[in-house]
């Protein structure tokens, strides 16, 4: 933790800072700071060391590590702890496993390059490493199993924020939580849930963004996009996982105030992509066709059919696309 904290003191003070006075905060001997600053250094952070002046946060390139994430993240639950990995199975299956041996709510779990990253209904989500995002975030709320659909879509305007934030590019949500930036996939979620006698143990709320250039595979290159692609510059990966923690926090807990999306409602449905647009919905009972009204407070998309009958749809196994393609 002391070296994600000397990150985070460097880059408020963007000066030096000498190491007497680092001495001093932590409690500690110079021994101990020039260590923690030399692993911060292996670790790709370039920080300058000047006699009689102390150390400086140089900023060069982005380094993506549980430090960097650390000393970045400034929100009272969300995000704490992290545990970064450079290689993991997947964050979800980590998060899972860490989320039953006791990890708190709000618990992140990050990874530089997934081997076995899955989408919805069991697809696999191409995850290379020194690319992307991929995070997990460990939430254990206290209210009714039936209610945890919903956090997904909180999830998505998060996302949706973060991205618009960081990348100034404007994002829209295809119902219920694909991200979209001209009409492309630029991230995926999956929720999963744990529930005991009618009680929820835990939910992992999964993210993959698609960040860096990169090719897609033939099966996602006509639907798939990445933000280098359409900001026309690198995206620094820590602070866009920061900042979709600060809009996560805001949105949960006013999400909580209601348990509903009464209070969301209206700004999930500015992100809606095909709000006021026919869509089709593929419904395993049989497709059929509408126009999206948005969503209700229960965050299922409204459909009016051409009879002039309003239908909900739950998302479950049901999905929506746009008539005439992906969106």
């Amino acid at each position: 933790m002391m070296k994600s904290q000397i990150l985070s003191l460097l880059r408020q003070r963007g000066d030096f800072i000498s190491g007497q006075e680092l001495c001093e905060y932590f409690g500690v001997s110079r021994t101990a700071v020039w260590k923690a600053v030399g692993q911060l250094k292996k670790e790709g952070f370039c920080i300058e060391a000047v006699q009689n002046r102390g150390y400086r946060l140089v900023q060069e390139k982005e380094v993506f590590c549980r430090h960097e994430l650390e000393s970045r993240m400034d929100t009272r639950w969300a995000g704490h702890p992290v545990s970064f990995y450079d290689v993991l199975d997947s964050t979800n299956l980590r998060a899972k496993l860490d989320a039953e041996k006791g990890a708190p709510h709000g618990a992140l779990v990050v990874a530089d390059m997934q081997t076995q990253g899955r989408g919805r209904r069991g697809r696999g989500w191409n995850s290379p490493a020194g690319t992307n995002l991929y995070f997990t975030l460990i939430l254990k709320p206290d209210f009714a199993p039936e209610k945890a659909s919903m956090l997904t879509l909180v999830m998505a305007m998060a996302v949706s924020q973060g991205i618009m934030d960081v990348c100034q590019v404007r994002v829209g949500i295809k119902w219920p939580n694909d991200i979209v930036v001209d009409g492309k996939k630029v991230c995926g979620m999956l929720t999963e849930l744990s529930v005991q006698q009618e009680y929820i143990q835990h939910v992992v709320i999964g993210v993959g963004i698609n960040v860096g250039l990169q090719n897609f595979p033939s099966e996602i290159a006509e639907t798939a996009v990445c933000l280098e692609q359409v900001c026309g510059r690198q995206v620094p990966r820590a602070s866009l996982a920061v900042r979709i923690m600060q809009t996560f926090e805001t949105y949960y807990e006013t999400f909580l105030e209601t348990q509903d999306f009464s209070r969301l409602k209206e700004p999930y449905d500015r992100l809606l992509v095909n709000c006021g647009k026919q869509v089709r919905v593929l419904d395993p009972k049989g497709e059929y066709t509408g126009i999206s009204k948005g969503i209700d407070t229960l965050g299922e998309l409204l459909v009016e059919l051409p009879d002039g009958s309003v239908r909900a749809v739950y998302a479950g196994e049901v999905s929506v696309r746009g008539i005439y393609g992906y969106v």
